[in-house]
């Protein structure tokens, strides 16, 4: 029971997530209110953007946003909707509406909660970086294809490729509406790209965001907003529970709850070597923990009506180099979100949609960096190939089969370069030459004798001819697996019936037991044929051929 609670207490707030608040209070304040400003436009937009609508994309930032903060694994990770959650979102409110995204919030923050608890956070660690750059790349496409119809003042059609739906959507324009709106565009990225040049510390979006809802209330122009927003956050309740949709709805709470886990353990790992203006790192964060707090994050959401909910690298990443140290920053930021629903919530619905368009078309853009795709393609072809091929499925596709594939791709590719670093090698007898040694192989295996490089071992060693002893030498094998040892199994058994006597010299001792139990020592003709020396296993050999020779006589 002790040690059930103790690990259970590894999932809890303590006094420790608050260290050093005394004397960063006033950066962490700071922080918050300059995150919560930042996340404003991206919230609505996010939300919009997935068909959910604005309004529970605010309410996902609020309520999502605080209980990540308090219960999350991180200390400077801000969580809210996302960009890649949109991607996956769109189609799910396609096909079964809006009323279904609190349940599917629900399901999937209860699967993100059973991750951590069993401990697989860590396992992000083993997602190679032109898989996480390739599904960044192709996110950042999606996104930006997704706003075309905002972009466009027209209608999104629902479907599953993205680019022929903005494709259609856009055919749809209609003049002069299509001029406005894309004026409007234009006029918000040009403030988000050139504002930052002359004062990094203005907030680049909400000051695209005032200035183009001024603009388009002045110049009356007939265009689409966002609408009527609620005054108040709504009192949580349980999303209807639907037998018949379960089924339907199981499949897309799996793909959210694995893309909220990997977007979120990703957000954390790069926050925590994020270094904040006073030159020192964020810090370390707990995997598992994070996990369970983003999967509360997602079913306190699902209560309120929200959408489910990641850690968001751009509010990151803006909260670490505002100086925050400690949560506080991040349960700033929301309660900041919650003070707009209650006062300004209907001076926000007169945004219009183009804005939110604007704003997501730049941060697409922006998360795409030049210089890591140059690298990435400038790397190994393997590397290279492994890039392309998941950002293309990402937007072809799915994002979590572009994970998968571009997970089995780069498992492919090392595996074929670990196969090409391991082989075997015949070796001379050592010392003088002495009659009889031309009848003596010795054959030295190295670097890994695993499944990826076992059936080339077994041809080369098979095809040997005229020879009547074999030594084959494990003491350079750094790695060994199942089908590994049984090839050795085949080997031993195929020259046996050919009437070559097999030595086995330097099986590593953590090998030993391995070779044992799949039956290595006991495909020998005699279990004293394993030596610990090559002298002793060359003099052994040489003992036989001279043995033979008098036989022969």
């Amino acid at each position: 029971m002790s040690a059930a609670l103790a690990h259970l207490s590894r999932f809890l707030p303590s006094r420790r997530d608050y260290d050093g608040l005394r004397s960063s209070w006033k950066t962490d304040l700071l922080s918050g209110i300059t995150v919560g400003i930042v996340a404003l436009p991206l919230a609505l937009a996010f939300g919009v953007s997935s068909g959910v609508g604005a309004e529970a994309g605010l309410i996902t930032a609020v309520v999502a946003g605080l209980v990540a903060a308090v219960m999350g694994g991180s200390h400077v990770q801000v969580s809210g909707p996302t960009g890649a959650m949109v991607v996956v979102l769109a189609p799910v409110v396609a096909l079964h509406g809006v009323g279904s995204i609190a349940l599917v919030s629900l399901m999937a923050g209860l699967l993100v909660i059973i991750l951590g608890i069993s401990g697989l956070g860590r396992a992000v660690a083993f997602i190679p970086w032109p898989v996480v750059e390739g599904f960044t790349l192709g996110i950042a496409a999606i996104i930006f294809l997704q706003q075309v119809p905002m972009a466009t003042g027209t209608t999104g059609i629902p479907g599953h490729n993205t680019l022929l739906a903005a494709i259609e959507s856009a055919s749809q324009a209609t003049v002069p509406a299509v001029f406005q709106t894309l004026g409007v565009v234009a006029g918000v990225a040009a403030v988000m790209v050139l504002l930052p040049k002359l004062n990094k510390a203005l907030p680049a979006s909400l000051i695209a965001v005032l200035l183009a809802t001024v603009a388009a209330e002045l110049l009356q122009l007939e265009i689409p907003r966002i609408g009527e927003l609620p005054h108040s956050l709504s009192a949580p309740s349980m999303p209807s529970l639907d037998p018949a949709a379960l089924g339907g709805l199981l499949m897309p709470a799996v793909s959210i709850a694995m893309l909220a886990a990997i977007e979120s353990l990703l957000s954390a790992r790069v926050a925590a070597g994020m270094v904040g203006p006073d030159g020192r790192p964020s810090g370390a964060y707990s995997p598992d923990r994070e996990l369970t707090g983003q999967g509360l994050a997602s079913v306190a959401a699902g209560f309120f009506g929200g959408m489910p909910a990641t850690g968001a690298i751009a509010r990151t990443a803006v909260n670490v180099r505002s100086g925050a140290k400690t949560r506080l920053s991040a349960i700033v930021h929301a309660l900041v979100l919650l003070a707009i629903i209650y006062l300004a919530a209907g001076l926000v619905g007169r945004i219009p949609l183009a804005v939110l368009a604007g704003i997501l078309m730049v941060t697409a853009v922006r998360m795409v960096s030049r210089h890591t795709v140059g690298a990435i393609m400038r790397s190994t072809r393997a590397d290279a190939f492994v890039f392309v091929l998941t950002a293309l499925i990402t937007v072809a596709f799915d994002l979590i089969v572009a994970i998968e594939i571009g997970l089995v791709a780069a498992a492919l590719f090392t595996l074929r370069k670990f196969a090409s670093l391991s082989g075997v090698k015949r070796e001379d007898v050592p010392g003088p030459h002495k009659e009889g040694d031309e009848h003596i192989a010795i054959f030295r295996l190295d670097g890994a004798m695993f499944f990826g490089a076992a059936e080339r071992v077994l041809q080369e060693i098979s095809q040997v001819k005229d020879i009547q002893v074999a030594i084959i030498r494990l003491s350079q094998v750094r790695m060994l697996d199942a089908t590994g040892a049984h090839t050795l199994v085949e080997v031993i058994s195929a020259l046996e019936l050919r009437g070559v006597t097999v030595l086995l010299k330097g099986v590593q001792p953590e090998h030993l037991e391995l070779v044992t139990n799949v039956g290595v020592i006991r495909s020998l003709r005699h279990h004293k044929h394993l030596f610990s020396s090559l002298p002793e296993a060359v003099e052994h050999a040489r003992s036989h051929v001279l043995r033979n020779a008098a036989a022969n006589v």
